[in-house]
């Protein structure tokens, strides 16, 4: 069985799970980790999660982070400049993180989302070396009523996420899925 599909298995062993109520932001956060190699084998697969959570009676909503640093730059005014001498965005990633925030709350308005409902954040590795995704998820998961899915192309250790395997890893909260693990 490949290793895409025993993640589905983890994650449908988790969602059957009754939710509680009075769980903390932080506590409804869901992190699928898997092979940054198999990104293409998920994102084909993706529907397998959906099909898995409204199984157990759940909502389900997708939201690609993937285009929105492209979207991002484009809308900017010195745009142009920016691809001219990348440097200068250094100081402006507090105001993508910003823009992200408020397509995700639109996002989350459009598609009627409930506290039964499971958020997937899906395209995480864009951005990579632009936002920290502990900071991201930060600023996400408090919006979500009901669970924040991430799909995170990596690795964990001992509480330990590694985006990409290309930093130092941090420490965060969330209920990690893996494929080699059951929950």
């Amino acid at each position: 069985m490949s290793k895409i599909k025993r993640l589905v298995q983890s994650y449908r062993s988790y969602i059957a799970i009754p939710w509680r109520s009075d769980a903390a932001a932080a506590q409804r956060v869901i992190f699928c980790v898997y092979n940054e190699s198999d990104e293409l084998r998920l994102r084909t697969g993706i529907d397998e999660f959906q099909i898995a959570t409204r199984d157990f009676g759940h909502g389900w909503a997708l939201f690609d982070l993937t285009y929105t640093f492209a979207d991002w730059l484009a809308k900017q005014r010195y745009a142009k400049k920016y691809f001219q001498q990348p440097h200068l965005l250094n100081g402006l990633m507090h105001r993508y993180l910003a823009y992200i925030k408020q397509e995700f709350e639109k996002f989350l308005e459009v598609n009627s989302v409930t506290e039964g409902s499971v958020v997937a954040l899906m395209g995480v590795g864009s951005l990579f070396d632009f936002l920290k995704i502990k900071d991201v998820v930060e600023e996400l998961a408090p919006l979500v009523e009901g669970r924040l899915l991430v799909f995170f192309p990596g690795s964990y250790e001992n509480n330990n996420y590694r985006l990409l395997d290309g930093y130092d890893g941090w420490n965060y909260l969330a209920v990690p899925i893996t494929a080699d693990r059951e929950i």
